[in-house]
């Protein structure tokens, strides 16, 4: 009797276990497992980093110098594409377009259109009610005239920056004292500045005076790298190193020792230098003196 009575409760208990059993089951089937981190608690954000060509999203490491000396930009031009400020302050994952907008192409429209009237037959007649329609147009919207120009205070920032140091003249030095084994060319086998024989440990002097804007190895092909901003229209940049010697915000005179000669990056021990002008690279021999 007892056991009938333990068979019969026992029965039910089973069930519900396996019931227990099976919505566990089920639930961790619906279980979203990529949104979820490893200890199953909290969500992952997932980021994309897709980007569409003309696009660049920002490592960790890079600089806005970097990047417009990557791909032969204007780091200038490249800050304002981006509205970025005159700090040139950049953060990781933000997605800059390489590109400029073309903020000028209202400009030859307005060119044209005046053009047209001036080339038909009678150029005095049509002169005359062009002028009249500009004026009318000055004089009666006066109020959207003054908003408009006070959106646009950003050009005048950008003149203040570049006018203080765009013209100082620069007195280049040699980087290094090797023989050149290859010259800047921009035909055939491209090469972007000249190259320097050396030993690994040798110094790498600064061609001129300015602040490290970059010290890394971020760019490929350049192994060791250091760029100096010398004004808003020079950069130079001094690749290859074993070791380099100044970090980025570093203010450097010409002649200081800013990193040695390696071959990081490169198939043997040599100094890659180049002058950036405007961001575009120019022949170093077309500023070093004759003399080292």
């Amino acid at each position: 009797m007892v056991r009938a009575v333990a068979d019969i409760l026992s029965a039910p208990a089973l069930f519900a276990v396996v019931l227990m059993l099976s919505a566990c089951s089920s639930t961790s089937l619906y279980t979203p497992v990529d949104e979820r981190s490893i200890s199953g608690r909290h969500p992952v954000k997932v980021v994309s980093t897709q980007t569409r060509p003309g696009q660049y999203r920002v490592r960790r490491g890079d600089t806005l110098y970097s990047i417009a000396f990557r791909y032969g930009l204007d780091f200038r031009q490249l800050a304002r594409t981006n509205g970025i400020s005159d700090r040139y302050e950049i953060f990781p994952g933000q997605l800059l377009e390489l590109k400029e907008t073309p903020p000028h192409t209202k400009g030859p429209q307005q060119v044209v259109a005046v053009a047209k009237p001036a080339s038909s037959a009678t150029p005095v007649k049509s002169a005359q009610p062009v002028k009249a329609v500009a004026a009318e147009k000055r004089v009666s919207p006066p109020a959207p005239a003054t908003q408009k120009s006070t959106p646009k205070a950003a050009p005048a920032v950008v003149k203040k920056m570049v006018e203080p140091v765009a013209d100082r003249t620069l007195n280049w030095r040699w980087p290094a004292s090797g023989k050149i084994i290859d010259r800047f060319s921009n035909k055939g086998t491209i090469n972007k500045g000249i190259n320097f024989a050396g030993s690994k440990g040798e110094p790498v002097f600064a061609a001129e005076s300015g602040k490290v804007v970059y010290a890394g190895s971020g760019l490929l092909g350049y192994g060791n790298l250091v760029i100096i901003h010398h004004n808003q229209k020079f950069l130079s940049a001094y690749a290859h190193n074993s070791r380099i010697l100044v970090k980025e915000n570093d203010k450097v005179k010409i002649g200081d020792k800013i990193a040695e000669i390696g071959n990081s990056g490169a198939a043997r021990t040599m100094l890659h230098f180049e002058i950036r002008r405007d961001g575009q690279p120019v022949d170093p021999m077309m500023y070093l003196p004759r003399k080292r």
